[in-house]
């Protein structure tokens, strides 16, 4: 009674309110997208899981609809390895995995984990092999970007008056002005807080090795995605770099391999896997004990909507060496909120796993109709 019945993909969107776009290293968003896996059983239970929409929400949707849904229908929901080697072996036999296609994996053999756990009666970390611990977690989502430095000083002591002892500032506009910024919020904040940085992916190896010396100087736990993911020219050469900011990446890096090639070529001392891209929960675990074996923390990166947000503070809680939880402070992204709040905040910077089955949530199908879907990219290019 645990055979996979159905596979659904529900696509939505929330078009951004005038005014409110937010300006990224990769581009401006003008809208947020989301998938929603449902899996159901023969027996009833539905469980749910995220697949990122990446720039074609419409495309990942087809690919679970029309592509995956056929090869693990019929299989049982408990064999998540099963169903997982099935449609990588299928994808991989034909074209290669793929972007696209782990985007869509992830997200089911994420709603297969939230079955699981409903079948059991029991929380995701505990099927993981974890316990109900506290995880440090940093402010981050799509915000703290391209502002005056004032500005963003006065958005992050917002943060730290909320609890959080660590938050992330958006780079990638230009050297100068980011250098600004940093400057500006570091001497606001004090030493006591941990600031990161993230770049999307904007910088050249000359702009990285002209930062460097600033972020250095302010004490910045780590420089994130300055190079596209496919770029690992660039970031063994940023390794390479005489100082002590780690290079931080992951969240558009797929499968293990991926992570595999990032560590052999000693090109990344931060590692961050998108449970809704990389491969789903399976993967995650599998990419969190292989840089385990590194020595090396795995700082899981969190996407659009509650779902994996709680699973990402599941995964953390098993693991064996948990880094950072990202928690979305974004301010115009109703898809963190719509299921419930998605773990325990204890409002000193610390989150732990919610505790009832699968990934803990609730799950009202009569929001979607809220968020009706919007085909095409959510960002568009900066000029």
């Amino acid at each position: 009674m645990s055979r996979i019945k159905s596979i659904q993909a529900i696509p939505l969107s929330f078009r951004l309110p005038e005014g409110k776009t937010v300006k990224l290293g990769i581009g401006s968003t003008i809208k947020r997208d989301a998938i929603i896996v449902r899996v159901e059983t023969e027996c009833g239970v539905v469980g749910y899981g995220e697949a990122h929409p990446g720039r074609s929400p419409g495309a990942v949707t087809s690919l679970i609809a029309n592509t995956m849904a056929p090869l693990a229908v019929g299989m049982d929901a408990f064999d998540t390895n099963g169903v997982w080697s099935r449609i990588h072996k299928m994808q991989l036999a034909s074209h290669g995995m793929g972007a696209g296609a782990a985007l869509a994996l992830s997200g089911i053999d994420m709603a297969l984990w939230d079955v699981r756990g409903k079948l059991c009666n029991q929380p995701l970390y505990k099927l993981l092999g974890g316990s109900s611990k506290s995880i440090k977690a940093y402010a981050g989502g799509i915000a703290l970007g391209f502002q005056a430095p004032q500005s963003l000083a006065e958005e992050a002591q917002q943060y730290v008056g909320a609890g959080y002892q660590a938050l992330k500032l958006r780079l990638g506009d230009n050297v100068a002005d980011d250098a600004a910024r940093v400057r500006h919020v570091r001497k606001v904040l004090g030493d006591g807080i941990d600031i990161l940085t993230d770049v999307n992916a904007a910088y050249t190896i000359d702009e990285v090795r002209r930062l460097m010396p600033v972020l250095e100087e302010a004490g910045i736990g780590w420089l994130e995605e300055p190079f596209a993911c496919d770029n690992f020219g660039g970031y063994r050469a940023a390794a390479a770099l005489s100082t002590r900011v780690p290079i931080a990446a992951g969240e558009n890096h797929y499968t293990r391999y991926d992570f595999a090639r990032l560590l052999e070529e000693r090109a990344v001392q931060v590692f961050q896997p998108d449970l809704s891209k990389t491969g789903g929960i399976t993967e995650g675990m599998r990419i969190g004990a292989l840089v385990s074996a590194w020595g090396f923390k795995v700082h899981p990166h969190s996407s659009a909507t509650g779902l994996n947000h709680s699973a990402c503070v599941h995964m953390l809680a098993a693991v064996d060496n948990p880094g950072y939880f990202e928690a979305c402070v974004s301010h115009f992204n109703p898809f963190r909120d719509m299921f419930g709040p998605a773990f325990h905040a204890d409002g000193n910077g610390f989150v732990r796993p919610l505790d009832k089955p699968g990934l803990g949530l609730e799950i009202d199908e009569a929001i979607f109709k809220e968020f009706p879907f919007i085909d095409g990219p959510g960002y568009v290019v900066k000029f």
